[in-house]
């Protein structure tokens, strides 16, 4: 049974589903859709066209689907999209998308969004993402499934950041993240792969050996790194996840490749 505090304000227009319960001093607009089962705690603000999931909880001081910020926006009736099963902590913020970005912000399900965290317009955010204190994507990022990001971290508009990747604190990500990656440093360096992580998605020792030699002939091995990158290409057959970050980097269009330090590019 849907529930709504006497002290919460829902605008004329607003869906909300099945067994949602808005709590106090919330505010929800009316092009918002609220998903069936919701939380909504107490003082969040859901604005413009959002799209909530079904079993969401999300915390005080939250503001959903806020104007991006960005000088060219002039109001258009862009979107914000959240997946099913989110947590969002205190204070969190997500914008919707602009004209110019394709109109779309969109959080995948299951993520977990710690207090303060800003997911900005125009971004794409995998499944069962990870946002710790403090962390912020700029404007037309795209995270992949799984992905960790470190607290008081922040990321350049139009980084990619691939699957399975952690980032550590305190980091600025000013460069695409290979999938599987491990960053770290005041400005982000490649430091290895996330092998926790892919221990957890259940990758065997012997694909783990494999998807580490690739990285070595790669960002350690003799010669450029496009050289090292033409030869690597031979080891997409290992493993699907090598085939996986050949085509990432591949795709890379407006940020350069995170490396280690040692790395040239």
């Amino acid at each position: 049974m849907t529930a709504i505090d006497s002290t919460a304000r829902v605008e004329d227009g607003a869906i909300i589903g099945d067994g949602a319960v808005i709590g106090p001093y919330c505010i929800v607009g009316a092009h918002s859709v609220i998903g069936a089962n919701c939380r909504l705690t107490s003082h969040v603000q859901v604005m413009g066209h959002t799209t909530i999931g079904a079993g969401c909880t999300i915390s005080p001081f939250a503001v959903l689907g806020g104007a991006p910020q960005d000088l060219g926006y002039r109001g258009e009736p862009t979107r914000l999209e959240i997946g099913a099963d989110c947590t969002i902590r205190e204070g969190v913020t997500m914008n919707v998308g602009t004209i110019k970005g394709g109109g779309l912000t969109k959080v995948g399900e299951r993520g977990f969004f710690m207090n303060n965290s800003h997911v900005g317009h125009d971004c794409f955010v995998g499944n069962d993402a990870i946002f710790a204190t403090s962390a912020t994507l700029g404007g037309h990022c795209e995270i992949g499934d799984f992905v960790y990001i470190g607290g008081l971290s922040a990321v350049h508009q139009f980084t990619r950041i691939g699957s399975g990747v952690m980032v550590g604190g305190v980091c600025g990500v000013r460069g695409d993240v290979i999938p599987y990656g491990l960053v770290n440093g005041q400005y982000a360096a490649l430091e290895g792969l996330n092998l926790i992580g892919m221990k957890r998605r259940k990758f065997t020792r012997e694909r783990i050996a494999s998807v580490r030699s690739f990285y070595q002939a790669l960002f350690h091995g003799e010669g450029m790194f496009a050289e090292r990158l033409e030869r690597a290409k031979a080891m997409a057959k290992d493993d699907p996840a090598i085939a996986e970050i050949l085509h990432f980097i591949a795709q890379g269009k407006h940020r350069p490749l995170c490396l280690p330090d040692s790395g040239k590019a």
